[in-house]
């Protein structure tokens, strides 16, 4: 199937950078790897059930959205064990570090998601099943 991407060119040439340094043979397979990359990770973020640890990284810029996010912590603060913040010029990067019902947080990941002043939202995430280790 064949389909057109509207992609900023910095965005772009960062991307074909990353993919040729890489040694892929295309745009088209690193897009689709890419591609692949995405739906596994929301996978297994929709996949989670109980209680799960969580860390959620966001950045965005501050002036735009500093107090609707503010707010969005306070909605989510059953679940936000604690945050960690830092500037980079106009930009800010948080780090919330999650612990509570997976549905919880993934209304969290949502929401913050839906801000169009956060550009993007990484989760890692631990369910009880995963943290069981044999020694």
């Amino acid at each position: 199937m064949r389909t057109s991407l509207n992609v900023p060119d910095d965005v772009l040439a960062e991307f074909d950078a990353v993919w040729q340094a890489e040694g892929l043979d295309s745009r088209s397979r690193a897009i689709r790897e890419a591609m692949l990359e995405y739906v596994e990770s929301h996978t297994r973020l929709e996949e989670a059930e109980g209680d799960i640890a969580a860390v959620v990284a966001f950045d965005y810029e501050h002036e735009a959205v500093i107090q609707e996010l503010h707010t969005v912590q306070h909605d989510f603060e059953g679940v936000i064990e604690a945050t960690s913040h830092t500037h980079h010029g106009d930009w800010c990067f948080e780090v919330a570090f999650c612990d509570g019902p997976a549905e919880r947080v993934r209304q969290l990941v949502y929401r913050l998601r839906d801000f169009d002043a956060v550009r993007r939202v990484s989760v890692l995430s631990l369910t009880a099943a995963a943290t069981t280790t044999d020694h």
